[in-house]
């Protein structure tokens, strides 16, 4: 199994002390207005230019870094239980992304669940993909997501081998929930609970098969894949939905300890969130043509 592991700064055992602290002390109701809002409090990285555009008739941002002349791209996925996030608010995060691989990042603004279910998104990201490609050449295109939008990453990478590479935080790759941590994690999670989730799979995917590998990317094929990076926290009820990809051919899971879900997000808290960019820019750079 290649899983690396990174222990807990002192640093990030105040931050993540604090973090929850002010978690309990100040419960969010989940709206699609509040999730947008929380993800707007990423720091934009700098030299970044943000641009709105369509790509094979999905809209999103482009998330450009001026700095550098790359002949590849990277998709971005968000995250958002399939309901919730935006292209928009997550520029910042994807930004930070662009900024530290030097590769410009296109944010898909896919459809969103309960108004257009399973297979949408899916068909969404594979378009956003192929046109892609088209511009850029297979090979030089990575694919990104976090939460959702790393296991709808991972099931279009299964189903569009010819990417060059891509990289998951925290990736939602089983909505039957069958992972074990969904239950050891619990009260570890500040975050997300199996109840959020589960109201998430129901309004994604009805009554359609759960195990199916275009919405549940841990049933899908285990080789074939191009090479792939996780960055999974300990403190989180996804936890397994990573670390059963550490089998695989191919596939790198960074697992980090005490950190929450798409703790990368918060790189302006935490050391592990900038490290952990360090670490996908260094993948990225080393399999695109930057």
């Amino acid at each position: 199994m290649t899983i690396i592991r990174h222990g807990l700064t002192t640093a990030d055992h105040g931050a993540m002390t604090a973090f929850r602290a002010r978690l309990a002390a100040h419960p969010v109701a989940i709206t699609r207005a509040s999730y947008d809002a929380l993800l707007e409090q990423v720091p934009s990285a700098d030299s970044v230019s943000y641009t709105e555009a369509s790509i094979e008739g999905v809209p999103g941002v482009w998330c450009a870094p001026s700095t550098s002349p790359s002949k590849a791209a990277v998709l971005y996925l968000h995250g958002g239980v399939f309901v919730y996030g935006t292209a928009h608010a997550y520029r910042h995060f994807a930004g930070q992304v662009a900024a530290h691989s030097g590769v410009p990042t296109f944010v898909a603004d896919y459809r969103r669940a309960p108004e257009h279910p399973f297979p949408a998104a899916l068909d969404d990201a594979v378009a956003a993909y192929r046109g892609l490609a088209a511009q850029y050449g297979a090979g030089n295109v990575a694919v990104v997501g976090d939460s959702a939008g790393g296991g709808l990453a991972l099931s279009l990478l299964q189903g569009e081998p010819g990417a060059r590479c891509g990289v998951l935080f925290s990736p939602w790759t089983d909505l039957a929930l069958t992972g074990s941590s969904i239950e050891s994690k619990a009260s570890d999670d500040p975050q997300l609970s199996r109840v959020a989730l589960e109201a998430g799979a129901r309004q994604y995917l009805g009554d359609h098969d759960r195990r199916d590998p275009r919405a549940s990317a841990v049933y899908g094929p285990t080789r074939g894949t191009p090479p792939i990076q996780v960055h999974v926290g300990t403190a989180e009820v996804l936890l397994d939905d990573s670390l059963r990809l550490g089998s695989r051919d191919g596939v790198e899971v960074h697992e980090w300890e005490g950190m929450p879900h798409v703790f990368p997000s918060a790189i302006g808290l935490f050391e592990a969130a900038r490290s952990a960019h360090d670490a996908v820019a260094g993948f990225l750079r080393a399999r695109l043509a930057t």
